[in-house]
């Protein structure tokens, strides 16, 4: 409602009749009109805004032109315009909605009625009627008798035949309080889920999946019954559904994950996220997805923009209501980098030595194992210890002796290529099982590693490495223990010479 402050007067009362209704058909018409006034189910306001159009003529005269920069000059002249309203009458919806008792008091505490940024909703009411409008209309509140908070959408509009100097100007004040409690609950409620998604602590991407939707429902429509071998045979089929996801928005969480400045940013750069190992775990993705299991989890490996790699636990859910076309999907990423670094290290600590980094005993009996069951055949087996450990940790300590251990895995490690492995399998003990490999790539290995050791020895001075070595070939059908056996028995025939060519001080203190 306008910020309408009555001069002091009183709203005209009404004239005398001057003739029965039954006489005088234009009084009848005037009364009907004043009885819909009366019992309209809205708040109406008859008001005399002649005085507003009397300082309008006024300030064109004196050559204003902008009326918003006028008020912006002196803002107390958009109250010198609501005090120049005057209100004629009120109907009966207007006391019930206002909480007044009658007009009087209703009139009388219209400070009450319109207050606190009530001229700024006036001033625009003002602006429509200074640019030509013989209507305006806007939204603002109110307050009733009472003190409660009225939200009311205003309309109000000169009346026929008072265009000249708005004397007469009808107004509805609508009461919509209820209906903006609504949307203020909505918008908050837009918010909170808003602040939700942002600020969530995993990252959140919402995407549309219609289009591979319809990739699926068309393949099924062609015949297609089993989608697993339909994607083993067509490859190119999961790459298309894969470009055919449209990403509608993801939260600051999946941007700091990703280590993208920004939305856009990221959104160009999907290939280079979603990439390598990525599209078998899609392809089950989407085998999933065919065979109706619309929410999903599983762990994937994906790529941060400054190239790292990102493992994160992935959870899949069309929204409830867009079952039928897939049109917004949820899905939750939570970085599980750290856990599985975790558990990669305990998985290495479970197969590796952790002084020399090979392999361990527990690595080597099942390889041992694995390779008797399955081969490839023949598999040649060296068996190596390293020379003069106890005399080095006798004499230096064991910190020296640790440091002749690493290098000795330093050697071994470079000597080895796919699908050849090395192992720690005692204190000075050490295997190397070569699979697919005859005696003379027994041999030629032997020469490689005795090669990195006199390269080794050249870097490191003071104790020598030295390794007693001893290569069993085994056939397919023989026992890979009986290779270890002989492959041993070799080394130790290579020791006791090792040590019978070593001083005596030497050869006493043993291996």
């Amino acid at each position: 409602m306008l910020d309408i402050v009555p001069r002091g007067s009183a709203p005209a009362k009404s004239a005398p009749k001057e003739a029965s209704l039954e006489n005088n058909p234009t009084a009848a018409s005037l009364g009907d009109d004043s009885e819909m006034f009366e019992l309209a189910p809205v708040s109406l306001w008859l008001e005399d805004f002649s005085g507003v159009r009397t300082l309008f003529d006024g300030w064109r005269a004196a050559g204003v032109t902008d009326l918003r920069a006028h008020f912006a000059d002196d803002p107390r002249r958009v109250a010198e315009c609501a005090h120049s309203i005057r209100v004629i009458k009120v109907n009966q919806k207007t006391l019930e909605q206002f909480e007044a008792a009658d007009v009087d008091a209703l009139t009388s505490n219209l400070a009450s009625v319109f207050r606190d940024d009530m001229l700024k909703t006036h001033l625009e009411e003002l602006c429509q009627l200074w640019d030509g409008h013989a209507q305006f209309t806007s939204q603002t509140v109110n307050y009733t008798l009472g003190g409660r908070r009225l939200d009311v959408l205003l309309k109000g509009a000169v009346l026929p035949g008072h265009e000249k100097r708005w004397d007469r100007v009808l107004v509805s004040v609508e009461d919509i309080t209820e209906l903006e409690g609504a949307r203020r609950r909505v918008t908050l409620a837009e918010q909170y889920v808003r602040g939700l998604f942002e600020h969530s602590p995993v990252s959140l991407w919402v995407e549309d999946f219609s289009a591979v939707k319809r990739l699926l429902d068309g393949a099924r429509a062609a015949g297609i019954a089993d989608f697993r071998v339909f994607t083993d045979v067509h490859p190119e089929f999961v790459e298309r559904c894969m470009q055919e996801i449209h990403v509608l928005d993801v939260n600051q969480h999946t941007l700091d994950m990703f280590a993208a400045k920004d939305k856009k940013t990221l959104l160009a750069h999907l290939p280079d996220v979603f990439r390598d190992d990525m599209r078998p775990h899609f392809r089950e993705q989407l085998i999933d997805l065919w065979d109706d299991k619309l929410f999903q989890q599983r762990e994937v490996l994906n790529y941060s923009l400054d190239g790292s790699e990102v493992h994160v636990h992935l959870q899949f859910s069309v929204l409830p209501g867009h079952e039928q076309n897939w049109d917004l999907v949820l899905v939750a990423l939570t970085d599980i980098t750290a856990r599985k670094k975790a558990e990669a290290y305990l998985e290495f600590l479970g197969k590796h030595d952790v002084l020399t980094k090979l392999r361990n005993r527990s690595f080597y009996v099942d390889e041992l194992n694995r390779l008797e069951r399955k081969g490839p055949w023949p598999v040649t087996i060296i068996m190596a210890d390293l020379n003069g450990l106890k005399r080095v940790n006798d004499q230096l300590g064991h910190a020296a002796g640790d440091a002749l251990l690493r290098r000795a895995g330093e050697v071994l490690a470079k000597a080895m290529e796919s699908p050849f492995h090395a192992a720690r399998i005692g204190g000075d003990e050490f295997a190397v099982l070569m699979p697919d490999t005859d005696e003379r790539g027994g041999a030629a290995m032997i020469d490689a590693i005795r090669q990195l050791m006199e390269m080794n020895n050249q870097f490191y001075p003071g104790s020598p490495l030295s390794f007693s070595m001893g290569a069993a070939t085994c056939q397919r059908g023989d026992r890979l223990e009986s290779g270890v056996r002989r492959a041993d028995l070799l080394m130790y025939e290579e020791k006791r010479a090792h040590y019978a060519n070593q001083p005596a001080a030497d050869a006493a203190s043993g291996g």
